[in-house]
């Protein structure tokens, strides 16, 4: 997926760093991943979320709350307030930028954060919120905490370690994370919700989501996560949930009615990244690109490999219906396709104005079915007939104009 490095400026002065992972053809709506306790926008689960968002057609923004990762601040004197105003400042840049509710997401202490977030933000501006492994107490953080908490209470500062890290936490960090009812906040809901544990997750126990989920309003939903750690470090966890986040989201942020739907021939139209673009046909869409060896992001097809798709899907069509026709065993066909002109020297023709040809397509055909020899060679036959084919061999014009 194309990324786009951005930062997102805060109430109190410093920059929010944040990876905007944008769909490759056309954008129907804006997300808002919040990573988990200290970690950064370059976790297992916000990279696979926000990807899979984007395949979906959904911008997603991973950032790094304040002090963490490339953000500016100090995490010590932050606590769960400011990270709830970091996720605020985030959601509005995305607002302003893509004009759509936005989904929120949340991983862990990222869960906790969307969820209180969310009537600050307003939940006319909320589409739906899904967390990852979220806590309902939030104070239940301070317990990952390795030092002495109530000598920061005396002191008013001191130094901790977290996950093996070292940091100066403050009163006020300690306070604002405690001073927080979660349950009440959750209650107050009124955007549909998607929850996500695992039952063996030994950090936040799967007791939390109950607790969530008893105290949400309808429309609610829970899926849980079988097998996976808290921090979903095994990346097939980190993709079924980032694939069942982006299914269920597609119900709350709709394709968009203006996207052009032609009714006959297809639309192309630009897209994001280096080569990105989106087709549409009739009924359906897709997206095309370039693989990342030349400069693409490799997120669909290539215009050569629908080319050779076109013929090779015509050439089945055209040899089943000859012989279903005829009432002839066959049973199905394997078709492999190939060109041998170089891609990237062929574009680059293109570019200098110079004419790019195809010097060949390849064409294998394997035929199943208990088919007779003659039968064999009728239906290779008419292979070549199919109507691709003959465009491809015929005298094929091709006439542009510019539309004003």
């Amino acid at each position: 997926m194309p990324t786009e490095n951005i930062s997102v400026a805060t109430e109190a002065g410093h920059e929010l760093a944040g990876s905007l992972e944008l769909p490759t053809g056309l954008v129907r709506g804006a997300a808002l991943f919040a990573h988990c306790f200290t970690c950064t926008r370059q976790s297992k689960a916000a990279v696979a979320t926000a990807r899979a968002l984007a395949r979906e057609g959904i911008a997603c923004l991973r950032f790094d709350f304040t002090g963490l990762g490339g953000s500016g601040g100090e995490f010590g004197r932050a606590g769960f307030a400011t990270d709830v105003a970091d996720l605020i400042a985030a959601a509005r840049y995305l607002a302003d930028r893509f004009g759509n509710r936005i989904l929120l997401v949340g991983h862990s202490l990222g869960g906790a954060a969307v969820l209180a977030a969310a009537g600050g933000l307003g939940f006319d501006r909320v589409a739906a919120i899904a967390t990852i492994g979220a806590p309902s107490n939030v104070p239940h953080v301070l317990e990952r905490i390795e030092g002495d908490l109530s000598a920061i209470r005396e002191r008013g500062s001191g130094s901790v370690s977290i996950g093996g890290r070292s940091f100066e936490l403050s009163r006020e960090f300690l306070e604002r994370v405690e001073n927080i009812d979660l349950v009440a906040e959750v209650g107050k809901l009124r955007v549909p919700l998607l929850l996500l544990h695992s039952p063996t997750d030994d950090l936040v126990g799967i007791e939390n989501a109950g607790v969530l989920f008893q105290a949400a309003r309808h429309p609610k939903s829970f899926v849980s996560l079988e097998g996976a750690d808290h921090l979903l470090l095994d990346e097939r966890d980190a993709n079924f949930a980032a694939t069942v986040i982006a299914g269920w989201s597609s119900r709350y942020l709709p394709i968009r009615d203006d996207w052009p739907m032609p009714d006959d021939g297809i639309v192309v139209k630009t897209g994001h990244g280096k080569f990105g673009t989106e087709v549409h046909t009739a009924s359906h869409r897709f997206v095309a690109d370039e693989p990342a060896s030349y400069g693409g992001d490799d997120s669909g097809p290539t215009p050569y490999d629908l080319l050779l798709a076109a013929l090779g899907t015509c050439t089945a069509m055209t040899m089943r219906m000859y012989a279903e026709r005829r009432e002839w065993p066959l049973e199905g066909a394997t078709i492999h396709l190939t060109h041998d002109r170089n891609h990237q020297e062929d574009c680059a023709h293109v570019v200098e104005g110079e004419e790019g040809r195809i010097q060949a397509l390849n064409r294998r055909i394997e035929l199943d079915g208990e088919l007779t020899d003659e039968q064999r060679t009728r239906i290779m036959d008419i292979a070549d007939k199919c109507p691709v084919h003959r465009t491809l061999t015929g005298h094929l014009h091709i006439h542009t104009r510019r539309v004003e």
